[in-house]
């Protein structure tokens, strides 16, 4: 095998653009040889995957798999929402889905893993970049699993079957029957794709997010002008009023607000005559966190059709 060198390396990137990793095994497969490689490269659909690398994908599909007592999510990006009705890419977002299920939802591992088909999911995925003429991204992972209940999940705007823009686990931890805690979790699902939590628990909640609120919250009561006493109680009203809105068992359920989330698992435990515990959840919303590129399409017609001077 030909000693390929960081300067070889680095002289082939600059050339095609190529990431470090594929331009490395791309001299490795020609001995070194740099012509060899780019053209190596183009065979393998790498460099039409590189130029578009940089481009926004926001769109997509959130996938999910179950086995047993667990079940995985994954969000693969493309640039555009028509992609997601493509069959070639909903089989590989499928595909992706058991392999993180398999992997325990390690994102590094599954980007790294062999598809059925031979190669990785990242090289499985440059494949259909170069296919279809788009950027797309494995994005992120998770699984979870219970050591006697069940993990339910809930797809909201449905692309497929298992496919959809937003995915939720809900993990339920019980020996009561199988079937009646699939229809729980399936309504706490519901619930969290619908009032998106941010925590399943009070204990749960980053305490970042918490000390972020507390001090908007006493920026604004202490505009109040009342005394300092009065202002750390109101404070603390409206941080169980944030309480309220952002952690899952307590919310008001969207099934039946008159009780929290927590209160509406508890009393599903007592009619099945089996302890129910919420053991965790996984949302994933598509492109959630993503800043999206946006045009005026209108504009840019009229800007095309403007008779120029």
């Amino acid at each position: 095998m030909a000693d390929i060198s960081a300067a070889l390396v680095k002289q082939l990137r600059d050339k095609t653009g190529a990431g470090m990793m594929d331009a490395k095994k791309a001299l490795i497969e020609t001995q070194g040889d740099i012509e060899a490689a780019s053209d190596w490269l183009r065979e393998k659909g790498i460099l039409k995957a590189a130029k578009k690398a940089d481009r926004i994908a926001a769109e997509g599909l959130i996938g999910v798999a179950t086995a047993g007592n667990a079940a995985a999510l994954v969000e693969i990006n493309s640039e555009t929402d028509f992609v997601a009705r493509n069959e070639s890419f909903q089989s590989a977002v499928r595909a992706v889905a058991e392999i993180a299920l398999k992997n325990g939802g390690d994102v590094v591992k599954v980007a790294h893993a062999p598809t059925s088909e031979g190669g990785t999911v990242n090289e499985m995925l440059q494949g259909l970049v170069a296919t279809i003429g788009e950027n797309m991204t494995l994005r992120r992972t998770a699984a979870i699993s219970v050591n006697e209940g069940v993990v339910a999940t809930y797809i909201h705007n449905t692309a497929a079957e298992g496919l959809g823009k937003i995915g939720v686990l809900v993990a339920l931890e019980s020996p009561g029957d199988k079937s009646r805690l699939n229809d729980l979790g399936r309504k706490v699902a519901m619930h969290i794709a619908s009032m998106k939590p941010l925590a399943a628990t009070t204990a749960e909640l980053d305490p970042a997010v918490v000390e972020k609120e507390r001090q908007i919250l006493t920026a604004q009561a202490a505009e109040s002008g009342k005394p300092a006493n009065v202002v750390e109680k109101m404070v603390e009203g409206r941080i169980r009023k944030f309480y309220q809105e952002s952690v899952l068992v307590e919310q008001a359920f969207v099934m039946d607000p008159d009780v929290t989330v927590g209160k509406f698992i508890e009393a599903a435990g007592k009619n099945m005559g089996a302890p129910v515990t919420l053991k965790g959840f996984v949302k994933f919303e598509v492109g959630e966190g993503i800043e999206k590129a946006t045009s005026d399409f209108a504009a840019e017609v009229a800007a095309f059709n403007k008779p120029k001077e």
